[in-house]
């Protein structure tokens, strides 16, 4: 962790305001249910409302039974991009990456590269390091005004695919009441921290994507 180390971006969900969700389950063709494959991202306002959250699940689709031996890759850079002066560019990141049981958090912080390549952000005077959870029971750590957790967690997008399926077969012309979860009982491995908003910047209004990005 003493280096810098370059990684190239494979997968992205890209969004922007306030508020959003964003879900592609076992869709981007590099990575395809691998543990980089990136399946949500949430960026929303915490209950302390001085502060946001950002949420970035991986490895999609997981059975209980796989959950219990899955883990983060090594290799793996999740990065958090906030764009807070409207030019899609990203001002500021916040990096997470596992080490030896333990996930390691830089910034935000101004990053020395933008783009598809990024350099760890090691010398970063904010962020944090949590225990990465094993079990049901989550494990979160604090830093000033920053928490962070990483583990697994139960999916929480709600999708009918059957039902999608049939209304864009032709078969049915709308979704049910409530429907059917198509990933009910399935796993994901959650990377999360929230963050003050006076660490953010900006007017208010900001644009936010997450990548994944292996080290090359």
């Amino acid at each position: 962790m003493k280096n810098l180390k370059k990684v190239l971006g494979i997968g992205v969900i890209a969004v922007a305001s306030i508020f959003i969700i964003a879900a592609d389950h076992i869709d981007a063709p590099a990575v395809q249910g691998g543990n980089s494959d990136i399946t949500d991202f949430y960026a929303f306002q915490a209950e302390e409302i001085n502060n946001l959250v950002f949420v970035a699940n991986l490895q999609g689709l997981l059975s209980p039974s796989a959950t219990s031996n899955a883990t983060f890759d090594e290799n793996v850079l999740v990065e958090f991009n906030i764009d807070n002066t409207g030019d899609n560019v990203e001002d500021l990141v916040i990096q997470a990456i596992p080490r030896n049981g333990k996930m390691y958090f830089f910034g935000p912080v101004v990053p020395s590269e933008i783009g598809v390549a990024s350099s760890i952000e090691t010398t970063s005077t904010v962020g944090g390091v949590v225990d990465i959870t094993t079990g049901s029971s989550a494990i979160i750590a604090t830093k000033g005004d920053m928490s962070f957790f990483a583990g697994p967690r139960d999916d929480p997008f709600f999708m009918d695919f059957a039902q999608y399926s049939a209304i864009i077969g032709g078969t049915a012309s709308s979704f049910n009441m409530p429907g059917a979860d198509t990933f009910a009982g399935t796993n994901v491995m959650s990377v999360v921290v929230e963050v003050p908003k006076s660490m953010i910047g900006g007017t208010g209004t900001i644009n936010t994507w997450v990548e994944s990005k292996r080290k090359q």
